[in-house]
């Protein structure tokens, strides 16, 4: 289920969960790129980020592997689904 609930005047964290080859094909401003194999060993980097932190890939589903994830941990995240529904909202 993908979450909707930030704007961009929220001025969300955005972090692209695609591959590297994937987001250098396009990626909305200003994200940041961590695979999705990697976050593990960056869940306290996730930590640190400023909220709201939203996730986004192809189409919402490794997002929401992230989401899934990050949430087990303690980190409050939204799955905003496909990069490019990402960038429309906050473009």
């Amino acid at each position: 289920m993908m979450n909707t609930a930030f704007t961009k005047e929220d001025h969300p964290t955005i972090v692209d969960v695609r591959s590297n080859e994937e987001f250098m094909g396009g990626h909305v401003a200003g994200s940041i790129n961590i695979p999705l194999f990697e976050i593990p060993d960056r869940v306290t980097e996730f930590k640190e980020m400023k909220s709201p932190l939203v996730l986004c890939c192809a189409s919402g589903n490794r997002s929401g592997q992230a989401q899934r994830f990050l949430m087990q941990h303690g980190i409050e995240c939204h799955n905003g689904g496909s990069w490019m529904e990402v960038n429309f909202k906050v473009a």
